[in-house]
């Protein structure tokens, strides 16, 4: 398992917030428990399987909901 920090452009309110979180959580291979979205950091960091989905993919889940990504740290769990 991966540990990731997703920095996002801030966000507007908590409905993004849940939006982000929802879409994060139903990712295959991504540990639904391990998801949380900081509304006042704009950052989302959850726990996923490297070797089944990419971090890449996660980003794009995020960004199809019209929510940029600035940047993404992965390290080991």
């Amino acid at each position: 398992m991966k540990k990731a920090v997703i920095t996002l452009e801030t966000l507007a309110c908590p409905s993004c917030l849940q939006k982000i979180e929802n879409a994060t959580k139903n990712l295959a291979d991504v540990e639904e428990n391990s998801v949380k979205v900081l509304f006042n950091s704009s950052k989302a960091k959850l726990d996923f399987d490297a070797e089944k989905i990419s971090i890449e993919e996660i980003e794009k889940a995020i960004q199809d909901l019209g929510y940029p990504v600035i940047k993404s740290k992965v390290k080991d769990a």
